[in-house]
């Protein structure tokens, strides 16, 4: 990671430090179009987006964000084909392994949201292997949102709610917004600042529906395996040039 640090750094020589966003959401759209129109392989597409989150990650980092938060892989996903679904579990456990001395390294924490309970067990296996050895990572939080959906947080927000009401645990009074922010997935988190959506579609598609209430959002046309950090630096610049009135 240390060359390709270099190399991001030679492009964000702006210094901008401590005056961007702290928390930036990225919809990652756009692997398997990237693969028909180079003629690659479905998987060959997922590897090359995979590739490219490492770039982005580098740049927040040097950019002072604080959380970045990816949409790897959704609720909806288990609608494609059993061999792309294998596929990307495969790809998941090679990065995330790939990754771990690197994430080490440059003192960033793997965390993750969505229930991860469908998931097989080698991958299980990874994700706490690596979310342990990282957590200590103070630099920049990466988020995997795995087998996430806004509307599947919320659902199970509510069930914990209501099976916390009838244990006692709180009183049906107490439900508030901080409440049930309180128990979403990113309870951990502020909610995001700026919400990233690449490929050019203008849909936020089931992901962070509670939380980007007053998110500024950035679409880019571009697919994501060709999302550079000149582009990410761009919607950074973006987000810092708008008036948030937040309802104002």
């Amino acid at each position: 990671m240390n060359e390709m640090l270099c190399k991001s750094r030679d492009l964000l020589k702006k210094g901008q430090k401590n005056q961007g966003p702290y928390h930036v959401a990225i919809i990652m759209d756009g692997n398997r179009r990237f693969a028909k129109k180079e003629n690659l392989q479905t998987e060959e597409g997922h590897l090359a987006g995979a590739k490219n989150l490492l770039k982005i990650t580098e740049a927040a980092l040097l950019l002072d964000i604080k959380v970045l938060t990816v949409f790897a892989f959704s609720t909806e996903n288990w609608l494609r084909s059993d061999p792309e679904i294998q596929s990307l579990f495969h790809l998941f456990e090679l990065y995330l392994m790939k990754m771990r001395p690197l994430l080490i390294e440059n003192n960033i924490r793997l965390s993750t949201i969505g229930d991860i309970s469908p998931f097989p067990m080698s991958l299980k296996t990874i994700l706490f292997e690596v979310k342990n050895a990282t957590k200590d990572g103070r630099a920049l939080e990466l988020v995997l949102a795995i087998n996430y959906g806004g509307r599947d947080d919320m659902t199970r927000a509510v069930r914990s709610i209501v099976k916390d009401i009838e244990s006692k645990k709180i009183d049906e009074t107490e439900i508030s917004e901080e409440l049930i922010a309180k128990y979403l997935d990113t309870a951990n988190w502020p909610d995001p600042d700026l919400l990233i959506r690449t490929s050019g579609e203008q849909r936020v598609s089931n992901f962070l529906l509670w939380q980007i209430s007053y998110t500024e959002i950035f679409v880019a046309k571009t697919l994501w395996p060709e999302f550079t950090v000149e582009l990410f630096e761009k919607a950074i610049e973006t987000y810092k040039e708008r008036n948030k009135r937040l309802g104002a």
